[in-house]
């Protein structure tokens, strides 16, 4: 199993190797462009969203500045509305159904850490080896149809959010919400059921 199938079935990766450099590399590289645009010039961001992402719909909007890790994993449905500062680190697949709102400054990040000291070292880790000085793994996010993450949300890997959720701003989801709720709060928390 190379690296980035290691990455995507969420086990221990090298996130330093090669193949991610280079993903890092082209997606840093379009993201320069696309966020120096002047915001009318939506052909040329629709260009430019097309080749960052792995999928992209029709009628989506990402404001600016915008930043991701590889954009390779990103996969937006239809009518997507991304404000302005937000930050997607798409170590893992992250998945937008459509029909979604996401706020200003709103975080997904699917790569994370062991939580032991023991577990998150790379054993025998010495500077020359080449290694990265600690264990790194991803878990993919999936935010369902018609869902609306208020600004300032965090998700954290390995979360579902299900269709039609509104997620309050400012939290942070450490689990999987169902549909149809309002959740809110850290750690998020449904406190009723909505669209009945």
């Amino acid at each position: 199993m190379n690296e980035l199938e290691k990455c995507l079935a969420g086990e221990y990766y090298d996130c330093h190797n090669e193949i991610f450099l280079e993903y890092k590399n082209n997606a840093r590289k379009l993201l320069a462009r696309y966020n120096s645009l002047s915001y009318d010039q939506k052909d040329e961001k629709n260009r430019i969203l097309g080749e960052l992402c792995g999928k992209i719909g029709s009628n989506v909007s990402i404001g600016q500045p915008f930043i991701c890790d590889y954009g390779k994993n990103i996969n937006i449905g239809n009518n997507v509305s991304v404000n302005m500062n937000c930050t997607f680190v798409d170590c893992n697949r992250i998945d937008i159904g459509d029909n979604v709102l996401i706020a200003s400054n709103v975080q997904l990040y699917t790569a994370t850490h062991p939580v032991e000291l023991t577990e998150r070292l790379t054993p025998d880790w010495k500077p020359e080896s080449g290694e990265y000085f600690c264990r790194t793994y991803a878990l993919p996010i999936k935010i369902g149809n018609g869902c609306w993450l208020g600004g300032g949300v965090i998700v954290l890997p390995g979360v579902m959010i299900g269709d039609g959720t509104v997620i309050g701003a400012g939290s942070v989801v450490t689990r999987d919400i169902p549909p149809n709720c309002v959740a809110v709060g850290n750690p998020c928390r449904v406190i009723r059921k909505i669209n009945e």
